[in-house]
């Protein structure tokens, strides 16, 4: 990767400069986490705080857990990290999202933004700039599939903290020197063989110095971690008792909801409410922001109340169609629109001139994120208080937002986090929020549910983008010899930033995302990137740019090593098979292959396709495998390897690879957010359809675990981009016909059965 960043590194500097500063950015750099710091906000009376982590009162342990849980077990990996340390039995382990802080900025989302982390090892300016900004900012954030890499060694010195705070406690209790204690199951053991409980020690505990330089356990005397471990939450979500944010009931509770401009971003002219003023049970209309509240005694009587206000709507600052849109893309590879980031291997232009270069063009659409809970927010305002419950990615954003809107002190702003039914990535918006507290501003006193249609939520979300991208390439000798790739998006980050009224100082790697960073030593390969000037307003969708740039990459790559004769396993082998950087990605091909018996005849009307992607720092190759049945295509076998460092629960790895495959091949089947008078033309599941039950394929996935605990990465996001071009190149196996846009269903000639 001989160019690759040069300019982008000495940009990243400047970007890193500008945000943080000299002097506080080498303060957060060398103190990148601090565990002597105990937490107020809060805290009841009673309670205690060990590290920011770890809360303490005479019913026992809780483990504040500043991650959401999206459904992908964060709740669980988190309280495992801190039990394991900690010393507590896993059946006793309470769990709490806590309130938000700055102390839980999550430093490794923004490490992995910074466009310098290539090849899947993070670069030690992207640590920097990614320890400064993210405590400046104070980015509790989840997303990213951060959760694991920001988590592991935190919550390790935290439990590990705790514990050592607990054995002192017992010490300076009992006399007993603590060289002589012992700790296990939630209790410390005495050399008599007494066993006191933490709870016990809780105020003692609370006057101890909090010590720093405590070190965690070696790996191999982990109880908990490496095992499979039965989740915290399964019971009350197999068995429907489990609270999420819609299922907030409380005393004196009324109910809303909201209609809005279908046009993304536009204006209300006018409403006329007379009819939905006279409906049962309405309490209040009020204005929001681009809308109309509804006040009423339950959810349903709000929508049908909803439903008869005529509003006008105003115009969209966007083209109106998607098929403006694209031409808007199309329109932007010019130079004004290029990025800096990108990549320059080799002379991709002498390759040009000296063979005969194939082209191409594929796009991918707007995408909906489209979470089973549609947005929801119970919102009361009263004697100058505050308290927002919610499903939320962006706790500490929740009550900077609350404060700009209301005036109140932020020691007055409370939001209690909640489990959420889905997310995405749309939880790391807050316009839902915001139009609660537009609600409770005007309706004071009781706390008030603000539930969306599925109408509303669908046809206001924030997708992901669209893109295009344009390539050329030659072979030789059978090899692929010249690759040049060109793509054209919106910028994610920019859009997302100005929503939360950030500054984005840098290039957004996003556009090229899962493209640019790739582990191949293509002689001369070049990847470019233009951002497209502002369209829909769109938003962060599980494994963000690189969800739609690894179709792009990959089935094109399957385009030239068809024209090369080469076998599409071997010649990826032999791009990543030279350089030890690489070598994680080498084997997780070469684990697929020995999975799905690639080169193998599969049976009679199958194929295999193959695809890879190296995104969040995670490389996964996927074949997948399909079968003709008559004039249409099934999907039978899907096969995933993937490299993590360590695996802190297989089963769970498991369970979240098998879902983001799944979810990926169901979008790339089926999925597409289109736009016609500026509005989503899809406003629910049966326009917006997933795979189905009986189009699921057997899934097995195989971890790998080559580069250790140093390197350890989440799996939440990266098994998604790879599954879309490898079903596309299982149907051009089995098939000869080769799909250039999604979803493929879009191709005349292909359906599924």
């Amino acid at each position: 990767m001989s160019r690759a960043g040069t300019i982008s590194r000495r940009i990243a500097l400047l970007g890193a400069a500008s945000v943080a500063g000299g002097l506080v950015f080498g303060f957060y750099y060398t103190e990148p986490f601090r565990v002597n710091r105990r937490l107020t906000n809060g805290i009841k009376k009673g309670e205690h705080m060990l590290t920011p982590y770890v809360r303490i009162d005479q019913s026992g342990v809780t483990l504040i857990t500043p991650r959401a849980d999206l459904g992908q077990g964060a709740y669980s990996v988190q309280a495992a990290l801190l039990a394991e340390e900690l010393d507590i039995a896993w059946n006793d382990i309470k769990v709490d999202p806590g309130a938000p802080s700055s102390v839980y900025a999550n430093t490794t989302v923004v490490r992995e933004g910074v466009p310098l982390s290539v090849i899947g090892h993070f670069n030690s300016v992207a640590e920097i700039i990614g320890q400064g900004a993210g405590k400046i900012l104070g980015l509790q954030v989840t997303g990213g599939s951060s959760t694991v890499a920001d988590a592991c060694d935190k919550l390790r010195v935290a439990g590990a903290t705790a514990r050592e705070v607990l054995l002192r406690a017992a010490e300076k209790q009992t006399g007993v020197a603590r060289a002589k204690l012992a700790t296990r199951d939630g209790t410390v053991i005495l050399p008599d063989g007494r066993a006191l409980s933490y709870a016990s020690l809780a105020e003692t505990a609370a006057t101890i110095e909090v010590p720093s330089g405590i070190v965690p356990k070696d790996p191999k005397d982990w109880r908990y971690l490496g095992k499979p471990m039965q989740r915290i939450d399964m019971m009350a979500k197999c068995t429907g008792t489990a609270t999420f944010g819609i299922d907030i009931r409380l005393p004196g509770m009324v109910y809303a909801t909201v209609c809005t401009n279908p046009r993304l971003g536009g204006a209300l002219r006018s409403y006329d409410d007379s009819k939905a003023l006279k409906a049962r049970g309405v309490l209040k209309i009020v204005p929001v922001k681009g809308g109309v509240g509804v006040i009423a005694d339950n959810t349903w009587r709000a929508f049908e109340a909803a439903r008869q206000i005529e509003c006008d709507w105003g115009d969209a600052s966007y083209p109106a169609s998607s098929a403006a849109m694209f031409d808007a893309v199309r329109a932007s590879f010019v130079p004004k629109c290029r990025l800096i980031i990108g990549r320059n291997d080799g002379d991709v232009d002498a390759a040009f001139a000296a063979g005969k270069p194939i082209k191409s063009e594929y796009c991918v659409p707007y995408l909906a994120h489209a979470p089973l809970e549609p947005m929801n927010a119970v919102v009361q305002l009263k004697d100058g208080r505050l308290d927002i419950w919610t499903g939320t990615q962006i706790p500490a954003f929740l009550v900077k937002t609350a404060r700009e809107m209301t005036g109140l002190p932020e020691d007055d702003i409370h939001v209690h986090a909640q489990l959420c039914g889905g997310s995405f990535g749309r939880r790391l918006e807050d316009d839902y929020v915001r139009q609660s507290i537009e609600l409770a501003m005007a309706y004071q006193g009781p706390p008030i549910k603000m539930t969306w249609t599925r109408e509303e939520d669908m046809t206001h979300d924030l997708p992901r983008p669209l893109a295009v991208a344009r390539m050329s390439g030659t072979v030789k000798n059978r090899q692929v010899e010249a690759y040049d790739l060109a793509i054209a998006a919106p910028s994610v980050n920019a859009s997302q930033f100005s929503r939360l009224n950030l500054p984005f100082p840098g290039p957004d790697a996003a556009i090229v995302a899962g493209a640019w960073d790739q582990p191949f030593a293509i002689p001369n390969y070049r990847v470019r990137g233009y951002r497209v000037p502002e369209l829909v307003p769109v938003s962060s969708w599980r494994s963000v740019g690189a969800s739609g740039n690894a179709f792009m990459h990959e089935c094109f790559l399957d385009e030239l090593i068809h024209a090369a004769g080469a076998d599409p396993l071997e010649e990826r082998l032999r791009l990543c098979a030279n350089n030890p950087v690489y070598a994680p990605s080498y084997k997780v091909l070469k684990a697929v292959g020995e999975m799905s018996n690639w080169g193998s005849n599969p049976g009679a009307n199958r194929a295999r396709g193959l695809a890879f992607t190296l995104s969040f720092g995670v490389p996964v190759a996927e074949v997948v495998e399909v079968e003709k049945v008559g004039d249409a295509i099934a999907i039978r076998r899907v096969f995933v390897a993937a490299e993590v460092g360590t695996v802190l629960d297989r089963d769970n790895l498991t369970n979240q690879v098998e879902g983001a495959v799944i979810w990926a091949l169901g979008h790339a089947m089926n999925a597409e957010l289109t736009y016609d008078d500026g509005k989503a033309m899809q406003k629910n599941y049966h326009q917006y359809e997933g795979m189905r039950f009986y189009q699921a394929p057997q899934i097995e996935v195989r971890p790998l675990e080559n580069t250790g605990l140093e390197h350890i990465r989440g799996i939440g996001e990266p098994a998604v981009p790879p599954a879309a071009p490898a079903l596309a190149n299982a149907i051009f196996a089995a098939t000869n016909i080769r799909a250039h846009e999604l979803p493929l269903i879009r191709h005349p000639q292909i359906r599924f059965v």
